[in-house]
């Protein structure tokens, strides 16, 4: 076995933490849709652009990128893998196939929250009566990787909300087990640019940033590398002595 003295062991140690940091990041992005019939649908106004920045922005970091995908018009970058969906159901299927390689994930998709009881196999047609109808609950897509990610693995959500902003973040973080979670408003929806605050696990805003989503997406990775990535890294480096 080989011999490593102390100043070895000091040069190596802090020449991997030099060195970039490379991870596999599942990124989640777009709307999804709920069918109600052949031709109806419950979804959302998410256009995918939030996703679409995060992920430019992990590859210019050298990362490695999957973004699962429900129905957008935005144009993801080529490098990265891109895996498309319809439903929530079906995000949640890729999601935690992909996730369990990958050593991060970052939840800016805006899955829909609610499907049909029913779905008819033929158009609805009009009646001239009142619709009824019956709603339940789609899984929670960030929920369900919080709840399965193993030792190592990081979380980031996104909470969007109309009131209540901060304390509802909080109780999202909690609940998904996130490590930080991202806040944002309505305002967010089908935009080009952003305004966030992004939350620790102890409920603190370490970070506050407005401006284009590129620009947004670029400094939300950054906190991402300092917080999660760089100190997992170290942790596991250590470890490894």
């Amino acid at each position: 076995m080989e011999q490593i003295d102390g100043k070895s062991w000091c040069l190596r140690y802090y020449s991997a933490l030099r060195r970039p940091l490379v991870s596999r990041i599942l990124i989640t992005s777009g709307p999804t849709r709920q069918y109600l019939d052949p031709v109806r649908y419950l979804t959302n106004a998410s256009s995918g652009r939030m996703g679409q920045a995060l992920a430019q922005a992990a590859l210019d970091a050298g990362h490695d990128v999957v973004i699962v995908s429900g129905p957008v018009e935005v144009t993801y970058p080529s490098e990265a893998d891109v895996i498309p969906v319809i439903s929530t159901e079906e995000m949640l299927e890729a999601c935690r196939r992909v996730f369990a390689t990958c050593e991060g994930a970052i939840c800016a998709a805006a899955p829909c929250d609610y499907r049909p009881e029913r779905i008819e196999t033929q158009k609805i047609a009009k009646t001239g009566a009142p619709l009824v109808l019956h709603l339940i609950e789609t899984p929670d897509v960030c929920a369900t990787l919080g709840a399965e990610k193993s030792t190592g693995q990081w979380l980031v959500g996104f909470a969007l909300e109309t009131e209540d902003l901060r304390f509802r973040a909080l109780v999202k973080l909690e609940r998904k087990h996130c490590d930080l979670m991202v806040l944002n408003g309505p305002n967010a929806m089908n935009a080009a640019d952003n305004e966030v605050e992004i939350m620790d696990r102890a409920g603190k805003i370490v970070a506050t940033i407005a401006g284009p989503k590129s620009d947004v997406a670029r400094e939300i990775l950054r906190v991402i590398g300092e917080r999660l990535i760089d100190r997992n890294a170290t942790h596991e480096n250590y470890e490894s002595r």
